[in-house]
């Protein structure tokens, strides 16, 4: 490989991005004046909308007594699943 080409390579992927993030943020206005002329509201910058995927998420805890739901429904499927299918000895 020369030297010069992972330098160019980058160059190219960057000119890439740039043109593509353009045609997008044209893209979004065009989509946000239609909405803005059928009354619907303008979606937030694209920058915003990535700020909120960021944050973490709430951990979801279940109580012990759905627990105890899920296992006792859990153990259910896995009897009739042994149940239709025997190992054979």
């Amino acid at each position: 490989m020369a030297k010069g080409k992972s330098s160019t390579n980058a160059d190219i992927l960057r000119y890439a991005l740039t043109h593509l993030e353009r045609e997008r943020d044209e893209i979004q206005s065009k989509i946000d004046h239609i909405k803005s002329q059928l009354g619907e509201s303008v979606s937030a910058p694209a920058s915003a909308a990535s700020d909120t995927a960021a944050s973490p998420r709430k951990k979801r805890v279940l109580s012990a007594a759905a627990r105890k739901r899920i296992a006792a429904a859990q153990k259910k499927r896995w009897a009739a699943h042994r149940k239709a299918n025997p190992k054979a000895a």
